[in-house]
């Protein structure tokens, strides 16, 4: 397995995302050149990409941000193709991203994982991220 950053819009990203996506979120948008651009346009935004025999099989999206208390990341969109799951894909492509965060000054690097996914939750616990006392709060853009 090979983990690299995904640096430029290919065909072959635009159709791995195109149906990795879908398999993590059912109301995601579909996906398009333009919007695999516009994610790697954002300087904030690093985009992780595992191959296994040489295909794309997971991807995971990294924000390094900089706020007045320091230097933060947070992982979001963390998928593994269905027929990818336990060759150890998520665990590669998480360690990627804390060991990016931890090199570009981030004092801590936070996630996010629906209640259900009790897989993800136990590849996060291994990669070493602990539960937080916190709550989270949303609001729809949408209002």
């Amino acid at each position: 397995m090979h983990i690299e950053i995904a640096t430029a819009v290919t065909e072959e990203l635009v159709t791995a995302l195109s149906s990795l996506i879908p398999q993590l979120s059912s109301s995601a948008a579909p996906i398009t050149s333009d919007v695999v651009q516009s994610v790697l346009d954002d300087e904030a935004v690093t985009v992780f990409i595992a191959r296994h025999d040489e295909k794309i099989v997971g991807t995971l999206s990294l924000a390094i941000f900089h706020i007045p208390t320091g230097v933060r990341a947070w992982i979001e969109d963390v998928v593994v193709d269905d027929d990818a799951r336990g060759l150890g894909v998520g665990l590669a492509l998480t360690q990627a991203a804390i060991e990016y965060a931890s090199t570009h000054g981030a004092r801590s690097v936070d996630l996010t994982s629906r209640a259900s996914r009790t897989a993800a939750h136990r590849l996060y616990e291994k990669a070493g991220f602990h539960i937080r006392e916190t709550n989270v709060y949303r609001i729809s853009a949408e209002m």
